[in-house]
């Protein structure tokens, strides 16, 4: 009875173990290499000058740009020294990952600027910050030892960047827009950093940023953490999506995305232009027409475009008697007649008055004979 309890109790714990192990051992390749981070592979670790090599990639975020590049004077320990002027920009190439964040490109080697060490730097061009480095023999390209690090203070970012500040009324018109990029950083290293120059840069969508100097007054000792604020300022006229980026030593410490809304007092007055240039050339236009036209004789005289002749008010005519005798329009005075007869007003011209029984005017009377 005993040996069957034990030959039941084997497979049972068996199953338990089993079913505990389940959930490590069927999770994704792919799920297993992203908690691990990005990891590079070369298809070769030497290649000339002309020649290429295949890199493949696991581990990335899915669907995100990187870029590809060969840097000289970098080892995966401490990275690319002198940041991407070490490395040969106009032979990279960028790939996308996919749904698994895995990714397969084929990469020509170049030289780089500097001497070897080199790798092969791949890095996310937008999103949160990654990268990774494969070594690389560039064969003929000539070899120098690293610069010896210093051994004094060194520059960490202890909290998260944000960008504090307001547009005001000016930007919304165009004014260059501006930020403060606050954040706070300790100092890890055995020495104090004095009055450090740090470096802002600005991208808008997958360009390189622009960068420029920011200097910070101030002391750090070791061990000592501060409070750092940067002016941050856009070009007139910027809008979009940015990403505003720090940058010490040849390090990017941290980097932080910047919405700027588009200036819609511009496109206001660019539509309130096109409707004003119009009207006024317009009644120009009509001001020079109005004076090179003719004018007919005896007609009203215009002082501007918008004068108008005024219509002429008139009376009703009254009916006119029938026993009214019309005025003469052009009278004329019986003494300037030459030949007028005293007496007649219209100054008609008229035979002398006689006593000739035959005129219809005179009536004649018969006497008694």
């Amino acid at each position: 009875m005993s040996g069957k309890v034990r030959g039941l109790r084997v497979p049972a714990v068996a199953a338990v173990v089993a079913l505990l192990l389940l959930p490590f051992t069927g999770r994704p390749a792919g799920a297993v290499e992203a908690a691990r981070g990005p990891v590079v592979t070369l298809s070769a670790a030497q290649a000339g000058a002309g020649g290429s090599v295949t890199v493949r990639g696991s581990g990335w975020r899915s669907h995100t740009l990187l870029m590809l590049l060969v840097c000289g004077r970098a080892t995966p320990a401490r990275g690319v020294v002198g940041g991407t002027n070490s490395c040969a920009n106009g032979d990279g190439r960028a790939v996308t990952t996919d749904a698994q964040g895995a990714f397969s490109r084929k990469l020509p080697v170049a030289e780089p600027p500097v001497p070897c060490p080199c790798v092969v730097h791949v890095a996310t061009v937008t999103g949160a910050r990654a990268e990774a480095d494969a070594v690389l023999q560039v064969a003929g390209h000539p070899v120098a030892p690293l610069p010896a690090e210093r051994s004094g203070g060194r520059l960490a970012v202890l909290s998260d960047t944000r960008l504090t500040g307001s547009s005001g009324l000016l930007t919304w018109f165009g004014a260059p827009p501006g930020r403060t990029l606050v954040f706070t950083v300790g100092n890890t290293g055995s020495g104090a950093i004095e009055d450090p120059v740090f470096q802002v840069g600005s991208a808008h969508g997958v360009f390189a940023p622009q960068w420029d100097d920011r200097q910070w007054h101030g002391t750090l000792a070791p061990g000592r953490k501060a409070e750092v604020r940067l002016p941050v300022e856009l070009s007139a006229g910027a809008h979009g999506d940015y990403t505003v980026s720090l940058k010490y030593d040849g390090r990017v410490l941290a980097e932080q995305p910047w919405g700027v809304e588009r200036p819609w007092g511009v496109t206001l007055f660019w539509i309130l232009l096109c409707l004003v240039v119009p009207a006024a050339l317009f009644r120009i236009g009509m001001a020079v027409v109005d004076r090179l036209r003719p004018r007919r004789p005896g007609g009203p005289r215009r002082t501007g475009p918008s004068t108008l002749p005024r219509p002429a008010l008139r009376l009703p005519r009254l009916p006119r008697s029938r026993t009214e005798e019309p005025h003469p329009t052009n009278p004329t005075l019986p003494w300037f007649a030459p030949d007028a007869v005293p007496g007649d007003a219209a100054g008609r011209l008229s035979a002398p008055h006689t006593d000739s029984p035959t005129s219809p005017t005179t009536p004649t009377t018969k006497g008694p004979t």
